[in-house]
C-alpha cells in the first residue's frame, strides 16, 4: 500500500474541466448525492493486468444509480464516478489507513474481491507509485467535484446534506455475520451530521418494510467521515443497502452467469418509495 498521508485534496476553486468517467449532475437543492461505487469501466492497461474483468467488478454497487435516479426530481446534485472501485476507491482514506481497524476491509487500490479472491494476475498488483498515479488521476478529482458542490451549495444555504450511496450483496462471511440488514445507516456514530436528522432518517426506515441498522458494520466511509462536519454545516451520511432490497439475490456464492441479475424496476419500487422519503427528509433539515 502506497502511502499518500501526504496526499491534499483540491480546493474547490480548482477549475479544470471534469474528466470523461465523472458525471456532475448540478442540482439547486441543498442535497448532494455521491455515487463511488456503480461504476464499471476499468482503463485498458489495468485490465489487462487483472484475473478477471467480471471478478474485478462482482463488488459494484450494481444500478445505483437507476434506484436513485428520482433524485433529480427533487433537484439534488449527483456525483458518480464512471470507474471501477478497483481502479481505486475513492470512499478509501487516500493515507491507506484502514477505515475498519482489525476487521477485512478493501484497500484504496484493492488487490483482492470482497470474499478474498485475488484481483491481479501474479506479480501485477499495484506498485506504491501507480497507486500515487491513480490517486492524482482518478481520486483527486472526485472529491475535487465534492468539495467544489459542498462549497457552492453551503454558501447558498448554510447547510447541506452529503448522501453517500451503496449497495452491497446480503451475506458476505469474510466482511460480516449473516444477513445483512436491508438498510444500514452509516453518520460515523453519530458525529458526522446533526442528531436531528439522524433520528428522521431512522424513523423513515423503522416505519418502512425494511430492516435497518444504524452504524452497525457500515458507519460510513472515507466520504462520510471526510466531509460530514455538522458544525460548519455539512451533514453527511451513508447508505449501504443489501443488494436483496431491491435485486433477485439469490443466496450462496456469485458466479459470472448468474450475477448481477438483472435490474427489476417493478421489484426495486418498495425500496425506492423509501429512499424517496429519506431524501426528503434530507431536504428538510435545511
Amino acid at each position: 500500500m502506497a502511502d499518500n498521508s501526504n496526499v491534499t485534496l483540491p480546493s474547490a476553486a480548482d477549475s479544470r474541466p471534469a474528466p470523461p468517467w465523472l458525471t456532475v449532475r448540478r442540482g439547486a437543492a441543498p442535497l448532494v448525492l455521491s455515487i463511488p461505487h456503480s461504476g464499471l469501466e476499468i482503463p485498458q492497461q489495468i485490465e489487462q493486468t487483472l484475473r478477471s474483468g467480471w471478478l474485478a467488478r462482482c463488488d459494484t454497487d450494481w444500478y445505483v444509480e437507476r434506484l436513485y435516479d428520482f433524485a433529480t426530481d427533487l433537484d439534488a446534485t449527483i456525483v458518480r464516478t464512471g470507474l471501477s472501485r478497483t481502479v481505486i476507491d475513492v470512499n478509501r482514506d487516500p493515507s491507506g489507513r484502514s477505515l475498519y481497524p482489525g476487521q477485512a476491509t478493501t484497500e484504496l487500490c484493492p488487490t483482492m474481491s470482497f470474499d478474498g479472491d485475488p484481483l491481479y494476475q501474479p506479480g501485477t498488483q499495484p506498485s506504491p507509485e501507480q497507486i500515487a498515479a491513480r490517486t492524482g488521476a482518478y481520486f483527486r478529482p472526485y472529491h475535487d467535484a465534492l468539495a467544489a458542490e459542498l462549497t457552492r451549495l453551503t454558501s447558498l444555504y448554510g447547510q447541506v446534506v452529503l448522501y453517500d450511496c451503496h449497495s452491497i450483496r446480503s451475506r458476505i462471511p469474510r466482511l460480516f455475520a449473516g444477513d445483512l440488514p436491508h438498510l444500514n445507516l452509516g453518520t460515523n456514530s453519530g458525529a458526522s451530521c446533526a442528531a436531528k436528522l439522524r433520528e428522521q432518517i431512522v424513523r423513515v426506515c423503522a416505519e418502512s418494510a425494511f430492516t435497518h441498522v444504524v452504524d452497525g458494520r457500515f458507519k460510513g466511509g472515507y466520504i462520510t467521515r471526510h466531509y460530514g462536519r455538522p458544525t460548519e454545516g455539512v451533514h453527511a451520511l451513508q447508505m449501504e443497502l443489501a443488494c436483496r432490497a431491491y435485486l433477485h439475490e439469490r443466496p450462496g456464492a456469485v458466479h459470472p452467469h448468474d450475477w448481477p441479475p438483472p435490474y427489476d424496476a417493478e421489484h426495486a419500487q418498495p425500496l425506492r418509495g423509501v429512499l424517496r422519503r429519506i431524501l426528503e427528509a434530507c431536504l428538510a433539515l435545511v
